[in-house]
């Protein structure tokens, strides 16, 4: 039962994980912070790193008859992908951040409202990865728990660069705070990806069960 409703779990984290990058990708149009760009690029990669999770989670559940070495390929696989492409997504919005930027914002209410949601929702998500964890221990519940809480945590500074924004766009110290804001989200992708790739060879994803 704990992993149908794992499955599920994952399966809505996809789908609540799906309209932010559409929403952030049609704000760009109208709006230019380093903020909201690199946030629109950081939930991109995250989206296609919680898909892949869900996939591997379904492949090893419904085949009965996989083995563990299959199972360790899969992981291997998936690891090396995802951490790869997470630092490879925080080299870029450090690079954009860098040399892209523009003093005018445009509209970033969007990118905040996403951003707001995104701290209740996360938040919701990592306290019910845990509790299934502690339920029934799996490895793929402690990497989304972990992967939700630092979602979390990341949703929240970008909310307080974003908000500051619409408070005073004009104001000297928003210069700071949106390169900040695209900082922290570029240094938490590569860190990310470089965490994961050196834990390359760790169970972090599957269950040994």
């Amino acid at each position: 039962m704990n992993k149908k409703s794992g499955e599920k779990t994952l399966f809505a984290s996809v789908l609540m994980s799906s309209p932010g990058p559409l929403v952030l990708g049609i704000a760009l149009i109208f709006g230019r912070s380093s903020t909201q760009l690199a946030d629109f690029i950081r939930r991109t990669i995250e989206l296609v790193a919680i898909i892949v999770s869900w996939l591997v989670f379904k492949i090893t559940k419904d085949t009965k008859d996989i083995t563990k070495e299959r199972k360790q390929s899969l992981e291997r696989i998936t690891n090396q992908t995802v951490g790869f492409t997470l630092c490879l997504s925080g080299i870029t919005i450090l690079f954009i951040t860098l040399t892209s930027y523009s003093s005018e914002k445009g509209n970033v209410i969007p990118g905040l409202i996403i951003a707001l949601l995104g701290v209740v929702v996360n938040s919701w998500f990592w306290i019910r990865y845990n509790k299934l964890n502690k339920e029934d221990s799996n490895k793929i519940y402690q990497a989304q728990g972990k992967l939700y809480g630092a979602k979390a945590l990341v949703d929240s500074c970008v909310a307080i660069a974003l908000a500051l924004i619409v408070i005073a766009p004009n104001a000297p110290i928003t210069y700071y705070i949106d390169i900040g804001g695209s900082m922290v989200v570029a240094l938490y992708m590569a860190l990310s990806g470089a965490v994961t790739l050196l834990k390359k060879d760790e169970k972090i994803l599957l269950s040994d069960k």
